[in-house]
């Protein structure tokens, strides 16, 4: 049983099946996302690491004003959690909502929302479509290179 746990696992690697990759590379300082280009950029410093493209909330357009409206949150952010058992493949969690959003929706009346993560997805990442509930998705490959790289703690801008 146990030779044939160890040559599921070397089998797994090999294919590409695994979820957990590392990384020894420069460290992930900042991640930018491009909400209008549908892009996210993981920068050392001011060097680009790695850009990806990206889908997004399904209703994007604009900045999250509560729970269930499909948006992705704009503003400044950080990595503040990571889910290696998500039903989304990966995920790292994104701060929202921070003091102001939260201000913001209790003078609206509304709950903010939370649990908005970058993750990975269950379906064919299309690039052309844009499905999530406020979370930015990329294809489950990206999300292994993604959580390798990525340490809590990490600021995340989102832009329009």
């Amino acid at each position: 049983m146990r030779l044939l746990l160890i040559a599921l696992l070397a089998i797994a690697t090999l294919t590409g099946c695994s979820r957990f990759i590392e990384y020894d590379g420069p460290e992930v300082t900042r991640i930018d996302v491009f909400k209008g280009e549908r892009l996210m950029l993981l920068y050392h410093n001011d060097e680009v690491l790695e850009t990806y493209e990206i889908e997004l909330g399904f209703a994007p357009e604009g900045h999250k004003q509560r729970e269930g409206d499909g948006r992705t949150p704009e503003g400044e952010y950080f990595i503040d959690r990571r889910n290696p058992n998500s039903e989304w493949y990966l995920s790292i969690g994104i701060s929202y909502p921070n003091e102001e959003d939260r201000a913001r929706a209790e003078e609206a009346g509304v709950s903010p929302g939370g649990d908005i993560f970058i993750h990975g997805t269950p379906r064919p990442f299309r690039r052309t479509d844009d499905w999530t509930v406020g979370c930015i998705a990329v294809t489950n490959a990206e999300m292994r290179q993604i959580y390798a790289m990525v340490e809590n703690g990490t600021m995340i801008v989102i832009y329009p």
